[in-house]
């Protein structure tokens, strides 16, 4: 059964933290995700105007994963509404929520199997800290002091992930900043 106090109080936090904009609550894409997260959702966050980001925030990572009542839970952000968008958030959860040696956590990057939209060259997600989202949208608490932190599933192209690897995280973050990337462009070039 899933624990409705962090699923309730995540929803509240998406809320506050994102304030007036449509949240609905689906299911993830079909598959063995419940037999990993039993009772994963996706909150699909709608844009506040046009041009805005869609936001998919996976619900039951947290329940799935967590120690001492900490865990994590992951949002995608995407230029427009798909399925496939659904169906990335759920496979990182799924990956996630199996054996602890396949946690993720920031820094870590994950092959998409596929271009991430469209053609993109985008290929790979790097787990990374919610920067667009600012410092408040990162961790939420709950009654008990149990709490989840959220971490962004950026798109990559596989020349960043081989450059993470060689060069750090904080040197490709710095390319992103200095190449001032869009990350929900799907036709962006690569930084390296």
């Amino acid at each position: 059964m899933p624990n409705a106090a962090a699923r309730t109080a995540l929803l509240d936090h998406l809320r506050s933290t994102l304030p007036g904009r449509v949240i609905d609550e689906v299911p993830g894409a079909e598959g063995p995700i419940e037999d990993r997260a039993p009772g994963f959702r996706i909150f699909r966050i709608h844009p506040a105007h046009p041009g805005d980001w869609w936001l998919y925030v996976t619900s039951g990572c947290w329940e799935a994963t967590q120690q001492d009542g900490h865990g994590t839970e992951f949002f995608l952000a995407a230029p427009r509404d798909e399925w496939t968008n659904l169906e990335s958030v759920t496979m990182n959860a799924y990956y996630h929520c199996g054996p602890v040696r396949q946690r993720l956590d920031v820094g870590h990057t994950v092959p998409i199997g596929r271009p991430w939209l469209d053609d993109s060259a985008c290929d790979h997600y790097l787990v990374s800290l919610p920067y667009p989202m600012g410092p408040e949208f990162e961790v939420h608490t709950w009654e008990g002091g149990d709490h989840a932190r959220i971490l962004w599933l950026l798109p990559i192209t596989e020349a960043e992930k081989d450059f993470r690897r060689e060069g750090g995280l904080e040197a490709l973050e710095s390319l992103f900043d200095e190449h001032e990337i869009d990350p929900v462009d799907p036709g962006r070039a690569s930084v390296v």
